[in-house]
């Protein structure tokens, strides 16, 4: 049993040495979503703090991504969140990608999947009230065909 709980310890000591990279890429404001729409700057804030920290290059790491296994966990989101939607990213887009973005959004927003629960819980400042929700799916739907409109 001690033996164990020293091959543990030891074995989580030994992966802190295993760091993740967080290194923003740079952020080009005229390719950002919220430049490129025009964003009002009350959604713009609401998108800033509760989606930029896994859809931007412009994650703001805390502090607990600087323990192993953790920092893995919230780097795989980070890069997942990135790889479906930068925001920093919009105005590079082709129009496929664009209009992928754009009709997925409010889905999003209804179903209440965005910002996700382990998020928010870490987050406070993320869970958006139901004003703030409304606020952010009548921007995004704003954006949609009249005809893909339900």
């Amino acid at each position: 049993m001690k033996k164990t709980i020293y091959i543990t310890l030891f074995i989580l000591a030994a992966i802190q040495f295993i760091r993740i990279d967080k290194n923003n890429p740079p952020v080009d404001e005229k390719q950002d979503y919220c430049t490129v729409t025009q964003t009002p700057a009350e959604v713009r804030d609401i998108l800033k703090k509760a989606c930029y920290d896994c859809h931007s290059n412009e994650v703001k790491y805390p502090w607990y991504t600087n323990i192993a296994p953790v920092s893995w966990f919230i780097k795989g989101h980070i890069n997942e969140g990135r790889e479906y939607l930068n925001f920093s990213e919009f105005g590079k887009y082709n129009k496929y990608q664009k209009e992928h973005v754009i009709t997925g959004l409010p889905q999003v927003m209804e179903r209440g999947t965005m910002p996700p629960g382990s998020y928010v819980w870490m987050h406070k400042e993320a869970d958006l009230t139901a004003k703030e929700k409304e606020m952010v799916l009548k921007w995004f739907l704003t954006f949609l065909p009249e005809d893909s409109i339900k």
